[in-house]
């Protein structure tokens, strides 16, 4: 193995004093901060805002089914086998859209889109067409436009990845989970070795422009030695990006993880041993450490774009393109505008009404001030920049730093002595060791936190 400079280091005596539940700030402020007191007619007068802006447009498309229940599964998602029940939703999808799209000004482009779920290939590729078609006639997508999609490896075929790539997806993602097939079996996500190897090599047959794989390490039965054979046989995958997940084992917010029992799942202890050979064999074989739990090849736009600076975060994860304003459609989705960000029925009854109604199907959301915005920035700037220089905040929002911020530098002071955080008097840096507990720097910065059940969140670690 080539070793590569440390930019992550373990500290494991550190790593479990701070693992605590903290918010994973894809957002500032979080989803725990919507209301239903604002509804759609304040998102209207956002997206009014917004076109103002004239800033380039992010798409979420969320297709909730599933054919079958993962127990690991945290996601909002509906499991049936009915068909008619797709038909029904994309019907009301596409009013959704079309709604939605005769508030927005037709001259901006669309630069990215993600389609997610639940699981986006539960539907048939004629319905797929339908909903392609309706976001183009509606949207202005930009020529070099990253285009995305979920995919789940046990309900897919060649010729549907085919089509996908042919229909215009040039980014796609699928989830692993685990190679061991006793850890599938215990999270009812049974999926063959060959099977994934397949479906990767259609992939490249289509050549998709990028690959993400998802793993989670937690799972019942996964010991350190299994979950190295799943590191190893993924790095042979040679997927473009690999994120790998702590299982968030939180029965009491998500039934169907009663299907776990407890006893079955590795210690603490061992969950930090995994955890640490993840981190030190991906970046020995050539992964860059982007932040929380992804790893990218060091030419993929993720890793250029954090080596750069210009690394940016939202409701979708890690992104390259910083200016663009987040517009969600379906059950559950999050538009992420500027000053306010806005949440879909989480119910499809609900959300139907809404749309049949001619309503945007907004159940609740948050208006941004100004203290919003400063604190979103910084916590942004450390989650994906790992720093922030003080100055820049001054300049942009016209404020004294070290004053309006007196008492987070304070608690700051506590993270600095363990060796989380450098600060000195233009730049607050996050080292090494601290890069795997920036949860935990950033949540200095969030004002809302001491008001909220800690139990709402995943740990730290």
């Amino acid at each position: 193995m080539i070793s590569v400079p440390p930019i992550v280091r373990f500290d494991a005596r550190l790593l479990q004093r701070y693992d605590r539940p903290l918010p994973r700030y894809t957002s500032y402020p979080t989803a725990a901060e919507f209301t239903p007191e604002f509804n759609q007619h304040h998102f209207k007068q956002a997206i009014a805002a917004s076109n103002q802006r004239q800033s380039p447009l992010s798409l979420y498309v969320h297709i909730p089914f599933c054919q079958t229940a993962c127990y690991f599964c945290g996601c909002n998602v509906i499991v049936t086998q009915s068909q008619t029940a797709a038909q029904s939703y994309l019907d009301c999808l596409v009013q959704d859209i079309r709604q939605t799209a005769a508030l927005i000004d037709r001259s901006r482009p669309v630069t990215q889109m993600h389609w997610g779920g639940g699981t986006p290939n539960y539907l048939n590729l004629d319905q797929v067409e339908v909903l392609w078609r309706t976001l183009q006639h509606h949207f202005n997508f930009a020529p070099n436009a990253e285009i995305s999609i979920e995919i789940n490896p046990r309900y897919i075929n060649r010729d549907y990845i085919l089509a996908l790539r042919e229909i215009g997806f040039n980014r796609i993602s699928f989830g692993i989970q685990d190679f061991n097939p006793k850890v599938q079996i215990a999270v009812n996500r049974v999926q063959s070795e060959t099977l994934l190897f397949d479906v990767m090599s259609w992939i490249r047959a289509a050549e998709f422009d990028s690959v993400n794989v998802d793993l989670i390490y937690g799972l019942p039965y996964q010991t350190l030695h299994s979950f190295t054979e799943t590191i190893e046989k993924t790095i042979v995958l040679n997927p473009d990006r690999i994120a790998v997940f702590s299982f968030a084992y939180i029965p009491w917010l998500k039934p169907v993880q009663k299907q776990i029992a407890a006893d079955t799942l590795p210690n603490g202890s061992e969950k930090l041993d995994i955890l640490q050979m993840a981190i030190e064999t991906l970046t020995q074989r050539h992964y860059q450490y982007i932040g929380m739990d992804h790893f990218a090849k060091p030419d993929d736009e993720l890793a250029i774009a954090q080596r750069h600076g210009t690394l940016k975060r939202n409701f979708q994860g890690y992104t390259t393109l910083p200016d663009a304003e987040l517009v969600g459609f379906g059950l559950t989705s999050i538009s992420m505008l500027h000053n306010a960000y806005a949440q879909n029925h989480k119910h499809l009854q609900s959300y139907f009404r809404a749309v049949e109604k001619g309503e945007l199907p907004i159940e609740r959301g948050i208006q941004l001030h100004r203290d919003d915005q400063i604190r979103r920035h910084i916590i942004m700037e450390l989650m994906c920049q790992f720093g922030l220089s003080k100055l820049d905040i001054e300049a942009r929002y016209f404020l004294d730093f070290d004053h309006y911020f007196a008492s987070e530098l304070e608690a700051l002071t506590h993270l600095e002595v363990d060796g989380l955080v450098e600060v000195t008097d233009n730049r607050i840096q996050v080292t090494p060791v601290g890069r795997l507990l920036i949860r935990n720097i950033a949540s200095v910065f969030d004002a809302y936190l001491h008001q909220k059940p800690i139990s709402d969140f995943s740990k730290a670690i």
